[in-house]
């Protein structure tokens, strides 16, 4: 009886098909198997607690995996910031911020990181512009008059904000080193302190959330004179731009971005940036953002760098041409 010869070729193709798949056996699990974390550096309530968890859910149901959302709060947001630059790169712990990111490096003292050496931006998030307000009875009525105001009495205006280097604090430092004003800048626990001020008129302007704003605006409280991004306001559409009003080159917006600590593996990379983008498009939580006048803005991860990059040079400019004191 003659023995059947089987070509070794044949052997091994027919033992891989019912071996098990030692290919997954000793290699990574795939990302993400376990929750992760996002880190809100700053207390509950706001733009960007309300953002980061909006996101977390979305971002969440896309990876199969639960957010949790972790408010590390102080130092405005350098505290947060920091844990996550200690974190794993393992994509497990994640950051949204916002300017202030790119603000504080050149504001405060010894910051305790680079931020384009020891963070990896994943994608930009979202963003929202800023509305010039004035109280009800200011005699300005368009940012013209409010600058002629300023000129004709220097330093007599205030302005206040949600705190030093915040968004809105660095728009008006930004306000005077462009039209030439002397303002004296008034930093408040936040931008519901402010608002109050300048309802009462202790303070004669501010920038502030439209969120913030828009319903005081709507009842004739409070004045809108401009907003501040790129484009008019969906919400204010009769508002002209600080740009249009005369201000070439004016914009500012607070945005909010994803970050992961630096040396990312490039597959994790990918794997949140593509999950970040689906999320954005998710009608529920473009309606979710929109309550906050925040638009969606996903990217890749390099032109989020590139983005973070240029508000690192813009921010430092204006706190050295400011003659702004590290605090």
């Amino acid at each position: 009886m003659r023995r059947a010869w089987i070509p070794i070729a044949c052997l091994a193709a027919l033992f891989a098909a019912v071996r098990p798949d030692t290919a997954a056996i000793g290699s990574e699990p795939a990302f993400p198997d376990r929750p992760l974390r996002l880190v809100v550096p700053y207390a509950p309530g706001g733009v960007v607690d309300y953002t980061g968890r909006l996101f977390a859910k979305t971002l969440g149901d896309g990876l199969g995996q639960q957010i949790v959302v972790d408010n590390r709060t102080g130092a405005g947001g350098v505290i947060g910031t920091e844990a996550v630059v200690h974190a794993a790169p393992d994509g497990y712990t994640l950051l949204i911020m916002d300017p202030a990111i790119a603000v504080n490096p050149s504001l405060l003292k010894n910051v305790p990181y680079d931020v384009l050496k020891d963070l990896q931006t994943v994608t930009m998030i979202g963003s929202t512009p800023l509305v010039l307000v004035v109280p009800a009875t200011s005699p300005a009525h368009d940012l013209g008059s409010l600058i002629a105001a300023a000129k004709a009495s220097p330093s007599a205006l205030t302005f206040g904000s949600a705190g030093i280097g915040t968004t809105p604090h660095m728009a008006g430092e930004l306000l005077r080193l462009s039209a030439g004003l002397e303002l004296t800048h008034v930093a408040y626990k936040g931008m519901g302190p402010a608002v109050s001020d300048l309802l009462a008129g202790r303070i004669d302007l501010s920038f502030s959330s439209i969120t913030a704003a828009l319903p005081f605006i709507q009842d004739g409280k409070l004045r809108g004179l401009a907003t501040t991004g790129a484009t008019r306001s969906s919400a204010l559409p009769d508002l002209p731009t600080v740009a249009e009003a005369g201000i070439a080159g004016f914009e500012v917006d607070l945005w909010l971005a994803l970050f992961a600590p630096a040396n990312l593996p490039g597959p994790v990379l990918d794997r949140l940036n593509r999950a970040a983008r689906t999320a954005l498009a998710v009608p529920a939580l473009v309606q979710g953002l929109a309550r906050f006048g925040v638009e969606p803005r996903p990217g890749t991860p390099e032109a989020g760098t590139a983005f973070v990059a240029a508000e690192l040079e813009k921010w430092a400019r204006v706190v050295r041409d400011g003659h702004l004191q590290p605090d």
